[in-house]
């Protein structure tokens, strides 16, 4: 199983920054690397979306189960179509002081034998997931910071 991790300090306070994070149908405002997300359905807490974004000039693109829970704050994604379909994707918040630490965990297990390990550690995490998540939670600091 790839289980991989993007940690950053914000200087907000976490509702501040689950609100900009929660709201994905606004990413491609905030988030220049991103193609686009579009709101699929919706109901309660639960959306589904579908996503899509640049790492560097390789088009990426999936759909997702997204579970929003403000009370926490979390957010959780269930990829459901891509190459990652199956991930699952883990958003937490914690509050310190004036501040908050955003924690991205990402984990996905292929079900081919062939490579899985390699392909997922390698391609997926690394050079996918890490490059993305990481300009995704810069972008947010700077604009949650910014207010």
């Amino acid at each position: 199983m790839m289980e991989t991790f993007t940690e950053l300090v914000i200087a907000a306070p976490a509702q501040r920054v689950y609100a900009l994070a929660s709201r994905t149908e606004r990413w491609p405002a905030l988030l220049p690397h991103y193609r686009f997300v579009r709101l699929l359905s919706e109901a309660g807490t639960s959306r589904i979306v579908e996503m899509a974004a640049w790492r560097d000039r390789i088009p990426i693109r999936w759909t997702a189960l997204q579970t929003n829970d403000a009370t926490r704050p979390h957010i959780a994604f269930r990829h459901l179509s891509g190459w990652t379909r199956g991930m699952d994707v883990e958003w937490t918040f914690e509050p310190l002081r004036d501040q908050t630490r955003v924690r991205i965990v990402h984990r996905l297990s292929f079900s081919f034998p062939l490579g899985a390990e390699w392909i997922s550690d390698h391609v997926i995490g690394r050079f996918f997931i890490e490059h993305v998540a990481g300009r995704t939670l810069a972008c947010i600091k700077r604009t949650a910071e910014s207010r």
